[in-house]
């Protein structure tokens, strides 16, 4: 299986589903379908640390790409995550580039970053997991809030930083808007826009 980082920098398009339940059989069942990648939700969805362990080995036997989002930035949640198997980390709420460079420090090991060693699930699948994670592990801020639009060409200028990924809900809020994809409000629109043209 081709790493997400590797597909983005050849230039291709990768489409993904999210896990909310914490079902192994929701969770293969959906890897099987296709999907580039599953990712786990463990912000808003009814998971927790201990589902996601086998959520992604679940998602790696149906031969796909395991990620996570996480509930928060903070480096001990992303590294415990990492070492249970995710391939990519989902961090909401970043607004600033310092907030996108300590997402990029808790996902990678020394010298690139700060994560602590200890994959407890995802080291017997290497055998030198340290050496390839830096270049496998994808981190994706989430731009949602007007403060992250005024500072996203710093935060796309972080070093390590893959993605981005849009949060919806809240970027509307943040506009004054109700939360959801509000296509039809001009303030949204243009949010999009200047996301995708970043």
């Amino acid at each position: 299986m081709t790493p997400l980082r590797e597909r983005w920098a050849a230039g291709q398009q990768t489409l993904g589903a999210w896990l909310a339940i914490p079902s192994v059989i929701t969770a293969e069942s959906t890897a099987r379908t296709g999907f580039d990648y599953v990712c786990a939700d463990l912000q808003h969805g009814a998971l927790d640390y201990a589902d996601s362990v086998g959520l992604f080995q679940a998602v790696l036997l149906a031969g796909s790409t395991p990620i996570v989002r996480v509930p928060w930035n903070e480096p001990g949640v992303v590294g415990k995550v990492l070492d249970a198997g995710a391939q990519a980390v989902i961090v909401p709420m970043v607004n600033r580039a310092d907030e996108a460079a300590a997402a990029v420090r808790a996902a990678r090991y020394p010298p690139l970053g700060a994560r602590s060693y200890g994959p407890t699930a995802v080291g017997g699948r290497s055998s030198d997991y340290a050496a390839m994670a830096n270049d496998v592990i994808a981190v994706i801020p989430m731009i949602e809030t007007a403060e992250a639009l005024s500072h996203l060409d710093d935060i796309l200028a972080v070093p390590g930083v893959d993605a981005i990924y849009v949060g919806p809900a809240d970027l509307s809020l943040s506009l004054g808007l109700p939360p959801g994809n509000n296509d039809d409000a001009d303030s949204f629109r243009e949010a999009l826009t200047t996301i995708v043209a970043g």
